[in-house]
């Protein structure tokens, strides 16, 4: 089994195709975008980032303003129920709130395809069960009608 130390964009794009995995690159970032869970309700990105020490996943969940405190409140227990992946909030002034989901593979030392695969196989599938948790918390997006909203006030 060949273990790459300096794995590019190039040879990453080919273990994604061997695993059978969709992604596209788009002009505004240097991130390969992970069509699988890219197209999920509440996800505006979910990439991976070829960086110097490894490899970096990377999505952002976008977070109904309404319950960005009861999220707050719950993301340490989040942290501990997903062991692979770092949880943390993203709130600015000029955007809406977002969950950043992370891992990181590091790589310096090198990496096998099967390596990278068990690494992407092991993020996709703790995204997707944090993204149904959150989906079901009603947590991510805009409420649909008939969506019940948080307490106006929390004691």
């Amino acid at each position: 089994m060949q273990t790459i130390t300096d794995a590019d964009a190039a040879q990453i794009e080919s273990w994604l195709k061997a695993a059978g995995l969709d992604y596209y690159i788009c002009d505004q970032c240097h991130g390969l975008h992970l069509s699988e869970i890219q197209g999920t309700d509440g996800v505006l990105d979910a990439r991976l980032f070829v960086e110097e020490d490894g490899l970096l996943f990377s999505t952002e969940l976008e977070v109904r303003p309404s319950w960005l405190f009861h999220l707050q409140a719950d993301l340490s227990r989040l942290n501990m129920a997903y062991p692979s992946l770092k949880l943390f909030l993203d709130v600015s002034d000029d955007s809406l709130p977002r969950l950043v989901v992370c891992d990181l593979l590091l790589g310096r030392a090198g990496i096998t395809q099967a390596q990278f695969e068990h690494f992407i196989g092991v993020c996709l599938d703790a995204t997707a069960a944090l993204l149904e948790e959150c989906q079901h918390s009603g947590w991510l997006g805009w409420p649909e009608e008939g969506q019940t909203e948080p307490p106006a006030s929390l004691h």
